[in-house]
């Protein structure tokens, strides 16, 4: 059976989508199959990385390794059990199809509660949470005092991932893998960002998630995006010599997908 990685965070601008863009594409060239499907039925950010990509290759006539972006599938009501949601059919319809013919299904969430998000967490072997080094971002997991520095419990997306975890041993299936990324850091090594370590690494034990390095904040993510390339693919697109930034970045996602732990994946890049 593939396995399922699910990008997840209820909050916007987080890096979900450069996070997958850049986990799925590590994946294929490694020379696992991979499938993509993107939740977010609005922005559709990742999907419409897909499409600079797919434009751009065709484009240059190159040929890189690269996932597979599938489309949800539309429910029949005609097929839907009494009382079934048809968000749940569409999401259920596309593991069974990709299932087969994938290593690795990544889905990249929306940046809000939906019904099709909620879902997807309850199928995820493994769950990536990047969030910005905000606690602001934070308050999504937790609530803390005003300090910064007493965790008062936790908070709306923490309980999400706690119910989804509730309904996977229900199912008899693997306990779910959280990790969370501290994701577009900075350079400086400020007050708020040594609290943030701290209440990061007192919330991880408290309620089971593993800590990860995300990416660094970075122009040539943005500069990325509209031919569809990941950091990986710059070698093969007539980039003769990384600058140090550059250099940075990639052991950065050597280090993530490293922290991940997916089975069967060993770091070749």
């Amino acid at each position: 059976m593939a396995h399922i990685i699910v990008v997840g965070n209820e909050k916007g601008g987080a890096g979900k989508s450069t996070v997958s863009m850049h986990v799925a594409t590590a994946l294929a060239r490694m020379g696992h199959r991979v499938a993509v499907l993107d939740l977010d039925m609005r922005q559709r950010t990742l999907g419409r990385y897909m499409d600079n990509r797919r434009r751009y290759l065709t484009a240059e006539a190159l040929d890189l390794p690269s996932p597979e972006f599938h489309e949800l599938p539309d429910a029949d009501p005609s097929r839907l059990q009494p009382g079934e949601n048809p968000y749940d059919h569409r999401i259920s319809m596309a593991i069974a199809t990709l299932e087969p013919q994938a290593d690795f299904i990544l889905i990249d969430c929306p940046g809000s509660h939906t019904r099709l998000s909620q879902v997807a967490h309850s199928l995820a072997d493994t769950l990536v949470t990047p969030m910005n080094d905000s606690f602001v971002d934070f308050d999504l997991l937790a609530h803390v005092d005003n300090d910064g520095e007493k965790i008062l419990g936790p908070s709306v997306y923490a309980e999400m991932v706690w119910s989804a975890r509730q309904l996977r041993a229900q199912a008899g299936l693997k306990p779910l893998d959280w990790i969370v990324l501290r994701n577009r850091l900075g350079a400086q090594a400020m007050i708020n960002k040594m609290k943030m370590e701290a209440a990061i690494t007192r919330l991880s034990k408290r309620i089971g998630f593993r800590i990860a390095p995300g990416f660094s904040e970075r122009v040539i993510f943005r500069e990325l995006f509209p031919r569809g390339l990941t950091l990986l693919d710059l070698p093969d697109v007539g980039v003769k010599q990384l600058n140090i930034s550059n250099v940075a970045a990639r052991q950065e996602l050597r280090d993530l997908i490293s922290a991940l732990k997916l089975p069967g994946v060993e770091v070749t890049f």
